[in-house]
């Protein structure tokens, strides 16, 4: 994930300190013996929430170190309201870096480490009343097999509906699209999974595709990866569509990797902007993968990619950027550009 609060290096201020609102896990003992909850929720701001009307639009960001652009333009799709950082572990670091950067009524961090968790009814209150949400990096298997088919699931879609801006960095990122590469089967000693290993066999134990989560009508048919030139993620994307497309459905399958220090900001209509250090690039499909087995490199094409570089535009509606596009083929594992 990016290191929210180190680019800023600023600490709360005394003021908030006084609104800071903490829910952990000892703090909800009491003299009546209740049990504590599994969640984690940290607050700086009002600790009321206001009514506002936020516009519904979503921040795809790469990962590393944090985009403050990419942040004031999600906060300005929450209009001054309450925003929510969610996570399955780590910290509040997001609450100070977005208190300093934005102009809201309220920030605020939510830690769900859990199925438990994610079965509380403050839990999915909380998400309710968010007027902007943003799912932090971190290990998008835990988003899967604490949130998915849950409570959470329920509410965060639900805010979909409703119009509420989303956003996600790194994991984040991966969980916001309608197939989800979700490192379910990566033991605790594995390296990330490279683009090497998934060309050699699409059927390596690490290639692992999840169902949707938030169910945003706009990445319908759409897989995403992060960190994406930076960690020459290039071939394991186009290995994750292989395999959805290897199922027959949907017929027109897209991916969107985006590098890091890098945002692809999505309007509600799909006219979106990159904006950043890097590059975003945008894949499309139709044909169905050749002679694809386990242990059998990928054979896989044509592929069409538009690589917007920062302060381009693309429509994820047309599947059209305002940059040429390029037709890619993958032949025995090997990435080639037609010609």
């Amino acid at each position: 994930m990016g290191a929210a609060g180190a680019e800023s290096g600023t600490e709360v201020s005394l003021q908030a300190m006084k609104a800071v609102i903490v829910l952990v896990l000892a703090s909800a003992l009491s003299a009546t013996g209740q049990t504590a909850p599994a969640y984690q929720y940290f607050r700086v701001g009002s600790a009321a929430d206001v009514r506002v009307h936020p516009r519904a639009s979503y921040a795809l960001m790469g990962g590393g170190r944090d985009l403050d652009d990419a942040f004031r333009w999600l906060c300005d799709r929450a209009n001054g309201g309450d925003f929510l950082v969610l996570r399955a572990a780590g910290t509040d670091d997001y609450n100070p870096y977005l208190q300093k950067l934005c102009h809201l009524n309220s920030v605020a961090t939510l830690v769900i480490p859990s199925r438990e968790a994610a079965a509380d009814t403050r839990v999915t209150e909380r998400i309710s009343e968010a007027s902007a949400i943003f799912i932090a990096g971190g290990d998008q298997a835990r988003y899967i097999n604490f949130w998915a088919r849950t409570a959470v699931e329920s509410a965060l879609r639900n805010a979909v509906t409703r119009g509420i801006p989303v956003g996600g960095t790194s994991a984040g990122l991966a969980v916001l699209g309608q197939y989800i590469y979700s490192a379910q089967n990566d033991q605790p000693d594995d390296k990330d999974l490279t683009s090497d290993e998934a060309l050699a066999d699409p059927f390596y134990r690490q290639v692992v595709i999840a169902d949707d989560l938030l169910s945003i009508p706009i990445l319908r048919g759409v897989i995403t990866d992060s960190h994406f030139d930076t960690r020459k993620r290039e071939g394991r994307l186009l290995t994750f569509m292989a395999r959805i497309r290897f199922t027959g459905t949907p017929h027109v399958l897209h991916g969107i990797g985006v590098d890091e220090k890098t945002a692809v900001l999505v309007e509600r209509d799909g006219s979106a902007l990159v904006i950043g250090k890097g590059e975003a690039d945008f894949f499309e499909i139709s044909t169905q993968p050749e002679g694809f087995a386990p242990e059998v490199p990928l054979n896989l094409g044509p592929i069409r990619l538009d690589s917007i570089p920062s302060g381009g535009g693309f429509n994820l509606s047309m599947w059209r950027g305002d940059k040429p596009s390029t037709v890619l083929w993958v032949r025995d594992g090997e990435i080639s550009v037609e010609h």
